[in-house]
């Protein structure tokens, strides 16, 4: 059963945007403690199970994400701006919405709204197989350079209107939406379930819905 994961969010040179990677080993370490208290004390208490998703919200540098003047603030418990008048979301909300997707190795995912790059990472630990969409080209030209230096090639990323789907890719197993689902109606490609969750109390619902 396809499924797909709608989350009400508003989420070139690489340097210019102050994002850096050059991290001490002290930073380092530092980040990796971040994460592991982030996934404890904001994930798992919250009630997200799922060992691969906590494995992958672990593992993923959220710090390298965000601007440089931000990323000491990477891991903590709400959205962070990253340009253009987006955001990276709330890491709960990035493991609940990739938790709902119920995502198996080798499935096909298309993540509408790439922001930032890194929901698509995420999912990337979970299934060699994501496409994302992002209508902004800065944000996905600046989602490809970090994604490409963390070793995350594969991650296929569309400069475009997410409405439109992408039919030379579909159909996919899961769809996970991160902008305007009020249009979700209008969307075209192939036929897949869909969990929606809005805002940080999610409604889980189940029905049909064409991508």
């Amino acid at each position: 059963m396809r499924r797909a994961v709608l989350f009400w969010s508003v989420p070139i040179v690489f340097l210019a945007l102050g994002l850096s990677a050059v991290y001490s080993k002290t930073d380092e370490q530092q980040f990796v403690l971040e994460r592991r208290q982030m996934v404890q004390e904001q994930i798992q208490a919250r009630g997200v199970k799922d060992p691969r998703v906590l494995k992958a919200m672990e593992k993923v540098l959220r710090h390298r994400f965000v601007p440089e003047s931000l990323q000491e603030m990477a891991y903590r418990d709400g959205p962070l701006p990253i340009g253009e008048g987006q955001t990276i979301s709330q890491p709960y909300i990035v493991a609940l919405m990739t938790e709902l997707a119920e995502i198996k190795e080798g499935e096909k995912v298309l993540e509408v709204g790439t922001g930032s790059g890194y929901q698509a990472v995420v999912l990337a630990e979970l299934t060699p197989k994501v496409c994302t969409i992002e209508i902004l080209p800065i944000l996905a030209e600046r989602a490809k350079v970090v994604l490409d230096s963390l070793g995350y090639s594969q991650v296929k990323i569309r400069v475009g209107d997410g409405y439109l789907g992408w039919p030379e890719e579909a159909p996919f197993d899961a769809i996970l939406v991160t902008a305007a689902p009020d249009r979700s109606k209008k969307m075209s490609g192939g036929v897949a379930d869909w969990v929606f969750a809005m805002d940080e109390s999610p409604v889980v619902a189940r029905t049909r819905l064409t991508l």
